[in-house]
């Protein structure tokens, strides 16, 4: 398969347009539409994915995209192998698009939650922006049950990085926390030392929530802090 040329086929002068406001600072969007991107990363993997794997330079967004599907569709590799796949990736994460694409599609990881764990929240105290971020998703998509919940909340909380993008992600996860454990999060919000930022996001997020009921939202507005307000 030519990828580039492929990539180059299915681009779309609008949806570039459209996708490029949504990633200011990426360069070189296409503008290829996610489940074109999806179809191709199987076909990859279908094919052979270990040429496509080993390409160490990338001229568009989409093939850094396509990377991190190929690398989520893999199959019959062993979990070291996985793991090794995703170190590699994670450097090349400069944007919320591909970390959240690439989280997302690392159906292994729930799989083996123990076994991906520490690599997993070694990530939360890197300098770079978008490791964290990766960390604190893959946090939010695979980690939020009994035998965890109480730990992400703990790590989000003592996230050090105040990047935009880590922020938003923090205040995300606590929103997830909060749909499937009320209670624990209420408490957790209760007494948190979140940044006054990531704190009243978190709330906007679980107000904004689909799940959520009139009274949640009501509490949540009462809880917001004022914004000249930090809790050290």
């Amino acid at each position: 398969m030519d990828i580039k040329n492929e990539l180059l086929t299915l681009a779309e002068p609008d949806y570039q347009v459209f996708a490029s406001r949504l990633l200011p600072g990426t360069p070189n969007v296409l503008g290829v539409r996610l489940p074109h991107l999806r179809k191709m990363a199987k076909k990859i993997v279908k094919e052979g994915p270990s040429s496509f794997l080993t390409q160490s330079e990338f001229v568009y967004f989409e093939e850094i995209m396509l990377r991190g599907m190929v690398i989520g569709y893999l199959k019959n590799i062993s979990l070291s192998q996985h793991l090794q796949f995703i170190k590699e990736f994670v450097p090349l994460i400069d944007n919320w698009s591909v970390c959240d694409s690439f989280c997302s599609g690392l159906k292994v990881v729930g799989q083996h939650r123990d076994f991906f764990w520490p690599e997993i929240t070694a990530y939360l105290t890197s300098p770079n922006e978008f490791k964290v971020r990766f960390g604190v998703v893959m946090l939010l998509n695979y980690y939020v049950d009994n035998g965890y919940v109480e730990r992400v909340l703990m790590l989000v909380e003592n996230v050090k990085h105040q990047g935009y993008y880590v922020r938003m992600a923090i205040a995300w996860a606590i929103s997830v926390c909060y749909v499937h454990y009320p209670h624990l999060t209420l408490r957790y919000l209760q007494g948190s030392t979140l940044d006054t930022f990531t704190y009243n996001k978190a709330l906007q997020k679980i107000r904004e929530s689909l799940k959520t009921d009139p009274d949640t939202k009501a509490l949540m507005k009462q809880m917001k802090r004022s914004e000249t307000v930090d809790v050290c």
